[in-house]
């Protein structure tokens, strides 16, 4: 009979060390599928949009500057080229706000890390 009983306190004992080991190693976050790997491909799309918006919106203008004065290709090329000067000034600016974002994010994600 005691060895049933050695056999239980040693159960609990072990239990009991596998929870206190668990919670001193501590459960890693999960972190969503979508935070790492879709957020990039978000960024990158975000320029994309941006070039894409600063073309549009030149061509547009010129287009119609051209049709309501009658000089069809010089405020097409200009504005296009405006543009597009525009469209690239949006996404280097994206990406230095992206960029300074990412050392803040960094820092957080360290501290985590160590249970601050």
């Amino acid at each position: 009979m005691s060895d049933r009983s050695d056999a239980a306190d040693n159960a609990a004992r072990l239990a009991e060390l596998e929870k206190r080991i668990n919670a001193l190693k501590g459960q890693p976050e999960a972190k969503p599928h979508t935070e790492e790997h879709y957020s990039q491909a978000h960024l990158a799309w975000r320029m994309v949009i941006e070039l894409v918006a600063g073309l549009g919106i030149g061509f547009g203008i010129g287009y119609g500057l051209d049709t309501l004065l009658g000089t069809m290709p010089l405020f097409l090329v200009l504005f296009i080229l405006l543009g597009l000067v525009a469209g690239i000034k949006t996404m280097l600016r994206s990406a230095r706000e992206i960029q300074n974002e990412r050392p803040e994010q960094a820092a957080e994600d360290e501290g985590n890390a160590r249970g601050d």
